[in-house]
């Protein structure tokens, strides 16, 4: 059974709030009205109930989560809140504190040890930490077992798909989230999104730091890019939603990002400090919508981003800013639910200052989680200095623990399924998304044989699709060192004329195709014209563009405005799958229903 996910707006629960506290006004009002419409000091009877005899009710005493300043209306209900706010409110100070760390970790074997030796509230794998499908479950299940823990960890993952991927070799690969954007099918995307986190789950995974909610401005964007749906705020928004719906519904916590807004910056918060210049109003356009949307369907987490927000705190990261994150996020957005900082391990906040000090700004700021500090010890140490210092208080950590356990907890439940479970809905998805921007829409598009090249990622996945469909596939090979040197330079073709260079290359390049069929030869010195097949360039991420007879994207879509191939398509994503459907539009078997999710200039048309 899947667990039941709450995604009540945090705006319906306050509407409720006010209708009891209108309902609770009325009845007093029956008995005596007062003059200021203020409650009476505790402990008073009014003026009513003394004219009439009338003992007062005892005020109704506040539960642990509202004695916290917990609400509802983002995922959990009162009932859960009140038992982790009960939990974390036993844990020691120290505890308290490692509980809002969520670390990375070195090695291959589960970090028991850690866990446990700082109470970390959990630890996030990267691809360093995957073998494979066997090894990250069984780390998965050794953490849940013996962290000595009575609520679960926070296991979390960057799984995004496309270029962001960690579990590559152990989970389903899925194309770019930029292929929901082309298909624009939003019960497709929550259907996708749901069986990629129904296999995190059922590999003991218990968060996903997916999807991004970031609007992507353009080839100017270097971070972003294909891990934004769309460069249309209203496109994000939905998809964003229904991924996160997807993702919930199958017991996986999705992580909201990349607060407030990341795809509109031009630089990468790994490397320094991105600078965003809109005014506010410029980023209630654009930026801000999707993190809205997110708000008003009650998605229960947000990642805040480190950027310098000129607009509402210069130069302080937006992650480490109180205006930023307690004023714009959960004051003026409204967002009650759990807020995770990224990884606090990135130039843009290590870059000069304390990572301790780092630690406790961000929780000041009104972050719940510190994800990825550089030194755990050393965070957990210095939040505990600040409570026992008065910079923080014990009640401030136990609000943003109580959000976590409560949160883990309402999701848990589901037992997620086994790798390659998702392996069609990774395949429908690249099917719907699949994009044809110039050249024939329909019919066969490449002959008998094909010879791919450019990414190397694509034309590996490429190949066994093509050679699956009948396809012949020639390969790309260079001549030997010795030939390639014996180009005449301008100064030695007296000795060796041109023609005779040429003649002494085709030999050789003659040689090799009759000792092996399927082999097409080049050398980058001379024009690679190829023969006997159709040329197909594949690109990806940050590869250069290519040409030939046919150009794939198989990353971001603007590199198609630089080529000047005449059959360009877009897969989004280099999958196996992506690949086998692109094979299927190669061979005029399956239509390209994708339409570019950005302005690509350049193309002849957004799809077919």
């Amino acid at each position: 059974m899947l667990p039941k996910v709450a995604l009540t707006s945090p705006r319906s629960a306050r509407r409720r709030s006010a209708a009891s506290a209108l309902t609770a006004v009325a009845l007093v009002a029956s008995l005596a009205a007062c003059t200021d419409g203020d409650e009476p000091p505790d402990g008073q009877p009014d003026a009513g109930q003394a004219a009439a005899g009338v003992a007062p009710a005892p005020p109704t005493p506040p539960s642990p989560s509202e004695e916290l300043g917990l609400t509802e209306g983002w995922g959990p209900d009162r009932q859960e809140l009140d038992r982790a706010a009960r939990q974390v409110g036993r844990l020691s100070l120290p505890e308290l504190a490692g509980q809002l760390i969520v670390a990375e970790w070195r090695g291959t074997a589960a970090p028991v040890a850690m866990v446990r030796d700082l109470h970390l509230g959990g630890v996030i794998a990267f691809d360093s930490n995957v073998v494979s499908a066997a090894q990250v479950k069984g780390i998965n299940a050794v953490l849940t077992r013996r962290a000595g823990r009575k609520w679960p960890l926070f296991l979390g993952v960057d799984q995004e798909g496309g270029v962001v991927e960690r579990l590559r070799g152990a989970a389903t690969r899925f194309p770019t989230f930029m292929s929901a954007g082309a298909a624009d099918d939003l019960a497709l995307t929550r259907t996708a999104y749901a069986a990629s986190g129904a296999e995190l789950r059922g590999l003991g995974f218990t968060v996903d730091f997916a999807p991004d909610a970031d609007v992507t401005s353009g080839p100017g964007d270097p971070t972003i890019g294909s891990r934004s749906p769309s460069s249309r705020p209203r496109a994000v928004s939905e998809h964003v939603v229904a991924a996160a719906e997807g993702f919930a519904s199958s017991g996986v916590l999705p992580v909201v990002k990349h607060f407030p807004g990341h795809g509109s910056v031009p630089a990468d918060s790994h490397l320094t400090l991105p600078v965003q210049t809109k005014t506010r109003a410029g980023l209630e356009e654009s930026d801000l919508v999707p993190f809205r949307s997110a708000v008003e369907a009650g998605l229960p987490a947000v990642m805040v981003g480190h950027l310098d927000v000129r607009a509402v705190d210069p130069r302080v990261p937006s992650s480490l800013s109180r205006k930023v994150v307690t004023g714009l996020l959960r004051e003026d957005l409204g967002f009650a639910g759990l807020v995770v900082t990224d990884s606090l391990a990135m130039a843009a906040v290590t870059r000069g200052r304390d990572p301790g000090r780092t630690a406790v700004q961000a929780l000041r700021a009104g972050s719940d989680v510190l994800l990825m500090p550089p030194s755990p010890a050393a965070a957990r140490a210095a939040v505990v200095r600040a409570v026992r210092s008065g910079e923080l208080t014990r009640r401030r950590l136990e609000r943003s623990a109580a959000r976590q356990v409560a949160l883990l907890t309402h999701l848990a439940g589901s037992k997620g399924k086994p790798v390659g479970s998702a392996r069609a809905a990774s395949r429908r998805l690249s099917a719907a998304a699949v994009t044809v921007t110039d050249g024939a829409c329909s019919g066969r598009l490449v002959g008998d044989a094909v010879h791919p090249y450019g990414g190397a990622g694509a034309v590996a996945a490429f190949a066994p699709a093509a050679r699956a469909a009948g396809i012949s596939v020639l390969a790309r090979r260079s001549p030997p060192a010795a030939l390639v040197e014996a180009r005449p330079r301008p100064e030695r073709r007296k000795k060796e004329p041109k023609k005779a260079y040429r003649q002494r290359l085709a030999a050789w390049q003659k040689a090799e195709t009759r000792r092996k069929r399927d082999l097409a030869v080049w050398t980058a010195r001379e024009d690679a014209r190829l023969s006997g097949g159709t040329a197909i360039g594949f690109t990806g991420f940050r590869d250069a563009p290519v040409d030939g007879e046919v150009a794939v994207a198989t990353d971001s879509p603007w590199v198609l405005g630089r080529v000047s191939a005449p059959t360009r398509i877009a897969t989004y994503g280099d999958t196996p799958a992506a690949m086998a459907v692109l094979v299927e539009v190669l061979l005029g078997q399956a239509p390209a229903p994708g339409r570019l999710p950005v302005t690509v200039a350049g193309v002849s048309r957004p799809g077919c």
